[in-house]
């Protein structure tokens, strides 16, 4: 694809709503787009370096033997509770009632839901050791 046909664009000045210098950088590079603080969109341009980042590690990983996988982004807030870890995370924790008024998060990290595949796959010492990973978005309301 021509350069002039691309969905690209970059900017010269300082962006005024980005605080942090490689944020600000990225912005002006057409990379990615600010929609809120915090929230921003992927150019193509930034989409593009992202995946090639991503297949890299995903090449690194796979290389000395560990195995994707993906985790839901909405997880039952009784998850974070039972680990204790609900009252560590307060207010930065997304969270929201289905239509049962079950209580969910968005997934601020995936340890717990980590633990709990371990759990289910470890049934000696002969299972170990093993090695998982995943690309996820995490959620945090964040000063």
């Amino acid at each position: 694809m021509r350069l002039s046909k691309s969905f690209f664009y970059t900017i010269r000045e300082q962006a005024s709503d980005e605080d942090s210098v490689s944020g600000n950088l990225l912005v002006r590079a057409g990379m990615m787009k600010k929609v809120a603080s915090g929230i921003y969109m992927m150019m193509p341009l930034g989409l593009k370096a992202l995946n090639k980042v991503i297949e890299i590690i995903r090449e690194e990983m796979n290389a000395i033997g560990s195995q994707e996988l993906s985790m839901p982004a909405l997880i039952p807030e009784d998850v974070y509770i039972a680990s204790g870890r609900r009252e560590t995370f307060g207010d930065s924790m997304f969270s929201l009632k289905d239509r049962y008024r079950r209580a969910y998060v968005l997934g601020p990290t995936h340890e717990e839901l980590f633990a709990a595949a371990a759990k289910m796959h470890i049934r000696s010492y002969k299972d170990l050791p093993f090695s998982l990973y995943q690309f996820q978005t995490k959620y945090r309301d964040e000063p």
